[in-house]
C-alpha cells in the first residue's frame, strides 16, 4: 500500500508545486463514504479502500507539513513523511469508534513529521545553547503522547533535562509546528512582505550575548566541517546537496539521476552518513 503511494510514485518529476495541485482535484469524502471504506478496509482489507481514504485525506498532509517550513527542511521530505503517518492512521483507524479520520490521523501524520525533524534539523539550524539542544532531541522521547504536555510533565521534563518550564514550554510549540503560522498564508501569490512576520519588532540580540551565539555557530561549523571531511566523497557530496545548498534543495529524485542509483538507494547512503556526521559530532565522540 505505501509503495504506490509516495509522493515520488505518484508525481515521478519530484515537483511538488503539481503535486499539490494534482491533489487538491482530489474531493473530500463525508461521513458515510468513509465509514463505508474503513468498514471494507477492517473488514476486508480492501486495499482499494484503503486508497481512496488515504488519497482524500492528502491535503491534510500537505497543510501540517507547510506548518513545519520553518525548520528549512525539504518541503517535498516533509509531505513524504507526512504520508507515512498518514498511511499508517489508515491502516489502524477504527470506524467504529465514531471518530473522523482526519481527528484519528493528524496526530500519526504529526509524529512522522516531528520524528524527521528530531533526526534532521540539527544540520540545517543549531539550537543556540547545549541545554536547548538537548532538549529538542530528548523532548518527543520523554513525551508520553502527542497531546500537550501537562503542568507536572512539564516540571519533571524541565527539572530531568537542567532547562527552565517555559523552554519547555517554548520547545513543545515549536515541534508541533504551531510556531510558524504567523509566516504562513493561504494565498500563496501573496506578497512576502504583507505577511504578519514582516512587523515583527526587532530582538536582536545583546551585544555579548550575540557574540556567544556567534561562537557556538562557529564551533558548530567547524564541528560539521569536520565531520563531513571524513565521509566518502559520494555520501558528503549527496549531504551538501540536500542540506548545505544555499540556493535549492535537491531531491532524492534529482540525485539518483546524477549518480545513476535508485532514490531508495541515495535516502541509504544520506542517512547513513548522517548518522556518522551526528556521531562525529557528538561531545567525546
Amino acid at each position: 500500500m505505501t509503495n504506490n503511494l509516495s509522493l515520488t510514485a505518484m508525481y515521478p518529476s519530484g515537483d511538488i508545486g503539481l503535486y499539490q495541485h494534482t491533489i487538491r482535484t482530489i474531493p473530500s469524502l463525508t461521513a458515510e463514504e468513509e465509514y463505508e471504506l474503513a468498514s471494507k478496509l477492517k473488514n476486508n482489507n480492501d486495499l482499494e479502500a484503503a486508497k481512496k481514504l488515504i488519497l482524500s485525506h492528502l491535503k491534510l498532509v500537505m497543510k501540517v507539513a507547510r506548518s513545519y517550513s520553518g525548520y528549512n527542511l525539504p518541503h517535498a521530505d516533509l509531505v513524504q513523511e507526512g504520508n507515512i503517518g498518514l498511511m499508517k492512521a489508515v491502516k489502524r483507524f477504527d470506524p467504529d469508534r465514531g471518530v473522523r479520520l482526519v481527528s484519528f490521523a493528524i496526530y500519526w501524520i504529526k509524529a512522522e513529521i516531528q520524528e524527521y525533524v528530531v533526526r534532521n534539523w540539527r544540520l540545517v539550524k543549531t539550537a543556540t545553547t547545549k541545554a536547548q539542544r538537548k532538549l529538542f532531541f530528548n523532548l518527543r522521547s520523554l513525551k508520553k503522547t502527542l497531546q500537550p504536555l501537562k503542568s507536572h510533565e512539564i516540571s519533571e521534563i524541565a527539572l530531568e533535562l537542567n532547562v527552565k518550564e517555559d523552554e519547555v514550554r517554548e520547545m513543545e510549540y515549536r515541534l508541533a509546528g504551531k510556531e510558524i503560522a504567523i509566516d504562513y498564508s493561504d494565498d500563496e501569490s501573496e506578497d512576502d512582505s504583507y505577511r504578519p512576520i514582516s512587523f515583527l519588532q526587532d530582538k536582536s540580540l545583546e551585544q555579548s550575548a550575540q557574540i556567544e551565539k556567534d561562537e557556538t555557530e562557529d564551533n558548530d561549523t567547524k564541528s560539521l566541517n569536520n565531520a563531513l571531511a571524513k565521509l566518502d566523497e559520494r555520501s558528503r557530496a549527496i549531504v551538501k546537496a540536500r542540506w548545505l545548498n544555499d540556493h535549492k534543495s535537491e531531491t532524492l529524485h534529482d540525485l539518483a539521476k546524477k549518480y545513476k542509483i535508485s532514490a531508495e538507494r541515495i535516502r541509504q547512503i544520506e542517512q547513513n552518513a548522517l548518522k556518522k556526521i551526528k556521531a562525529l559530532m557528538l561531545p567525546n565522540s
